[in-house]
């Protein structure tokens, strides 16, 4: 009643307004509305803005032009006025995802676990084939530990989405997460009859091999193979799984299928060139990597790759310095590149490559990360500290940068100042960095959460 009754107010006052000829344009209203805000009226705040905002905004432009409204409130830090404009726009757009995810936006950074748990419950009713939506109501349910409440949420997101993979995906990571085999399975199944995507596939073959039960899946990547044949993942788990069985001569087999398959795809190449160097050596692994240049030019990963054969060779670093002199003509802006540069660089040099590369490759991640470590050996500690800074803001999915970060911290900083480092990682969650992933494409990691990784790879780093 009092709502209502403070809305009719304010109906009446701007009516009265209009009749005495008194125009009083929209952002002077949201002026006023912040105004109230500040001084604790936040009925009035709201009731302000459901009864002004639509003054003077052309129909085709009203989103757009509340879209920005309410940006500006947030930046002035009136939050409740911010909210009630979105309000209002929902109410006009019900069915514009994008306005849904701003307000969960909104509520995630400004309001609290409820009140984002009542944005997304109705932004699901008015946008069901938004996977987005359901994925996020399911991540905050999961996130409070309501492993049941997320269950709920994907089971009614699959029944309003049938074919979406991201869905399926999500629903059998909640059952893995907590063990719950046989019920990710089951889901992994229904999952290839309703979706039956690559990816359906390659995380089918993954549970059954997380569970050590490798025929079934040698079946399932068979099966996905035939209907997929152009998808290099499977053909990377085919051979990996054959390397595991020590069935060398068919992984190398598989490898070759995979990459008439897929000439294009780079970690399918190095791993048909590590294989060949495990079993034949260096030459073998050369000749492949030779020949995968030719069908990728001026490609990075694989210049780094022929690089570190050569370093793992009898030949060692004299070879790989001419090679990497021809990778950096080839490809003179690549970052990783010029990180290996920096590596292989005597110690007295080293400083003057970072600047060649700083110069080259401006805002590189990897030619970052390389600076922080100079300064780390050279004892700098808070100059490393804010090139390590710099490389995780910069590549938040880099695991290698937070491992070596958390290493450094656990060296030379407080204990408070690594652990308020680990939780910067949980939250950013990295899936990639070379010795990241070493770590966290183990079978037996398959448990492993982001802390346990980070500490890992920073013991191994």
């Amino acid at each position: 009643g009092h709502e209502s009754g403070v809305r009719r107010v304010i109906a009446k006052a701007v009516k009265t307004l209009s009749g005495f000829g008194v125009t009083i344009d929209r952002e002077e209203w949201i002026k006023e509305a912040e105004t109230c805000e500040k001084a604790g009226s936040v009925l009035t705040c709201q009731a302000i803005i459901m009864e002004t905002i639509a003054i003077g905004v052309e129909e085709e432009d009203r989103k757009g032009t509340w879209c920005e409204d309410a940006e500006n409130c947030i930046t002035n830090g009136s939050i409740q006025t911010a909210r009630a404009i979105y309000a209002n726009a929902v109410t006009v757009f019900p069915t514009k995802k994008s306005l849904w995810l701003r307000m969960a936006d909104l509520e995630k950074t400004y309001g609290n676990k409820e009140t984002l748990e009542q944005v997304l419950k109705k932004a699901v009713q008015f946008c069901p084939k938004a996977e987005i939506l359901w994925l996020m109501a399911a991540k905050e349910q999961w996130l409070s530990s309501n492993v049941d409440g997320a269950r709920r949420i994907l089971f009614d997101a699959y029944k309003a989405n049938e074919k979406s993979e991201k869905i399926w995906l999500a629903a059998v990571k909640l059952e893995k997460e907590n063990d719950e085999y046989e019920r990710a399975r089951k889901l992994l199944e229904r999952a290839r009859e309703n979706a039956g995507t690559a990816r359906v596939w390659m995380k089918s073959a993954i549970l059954e091999r997380d569970l050590g039960i490798f025929d079934s899946e040698r079946s399932l990547l068979d099966e996905g193979l035939e209907k997929y044949p152009g998808f290099d993942k499977l053909w990377m788990m085919k051979g990996q799984l054959l390397e595991h069985l020590f069935l060398n001569d068919q992984a190398r087999e598989e490898y070759k299928r995979g990459l008439k398959n897929c000439p294009k795809s780079i970690p399918l190449w190095i791993c048909a060139s590590r294989l060949e160097e495990k079993m034949f050596g260096t030459a073998k692994a050369r000749a492949l990597l030779e020949k995968s240049r030719l069908e990728n030019p001026q490609n990075p990963d694989l210049w780094l790759e022929a690089i570190n054969v050569e370093k793992r060779s009898f030949a060692g670093d004299k070879i790989a310095q001419t090679m990497l002199a021809k990778a950096l003509q080839d490809c003179p802006t690549s970052g990783k590149l010029w990180a290996m540069a920096i590596q292989m660089e005597k110690k007295p040099q080293k400083r003057a490559r970072s600047f060649d590369a700083l110069k080259r490759c401006d805002n590189d991640p990897h030619v970052m990360l390389q600076v922080a470590l100079l300064f780390w050996e050279d004892r700098k500690v808070d100059k490393a500290r804010t090139w390590f800074n710099r490389v995780i803001t910069l590549d938040p999915d880099f695991g290698d940068a937070w491992a070596l970060f958390y290493k450094f911290e656990v060296q030379h900083g407080m204990e408070k100042q690594a652990d308020e480092l680990v939780k910067k990682c949980i939250e950013a969650e990295p899936r990639h960095g070379e010795k990241w992933q070493q770590v966290s494409k183990k079978p037996e990691n398959h448990k492993l959460k982001t802390e346990q990784i980070l500490k890992r790879v920073a013991l191994a780093i």
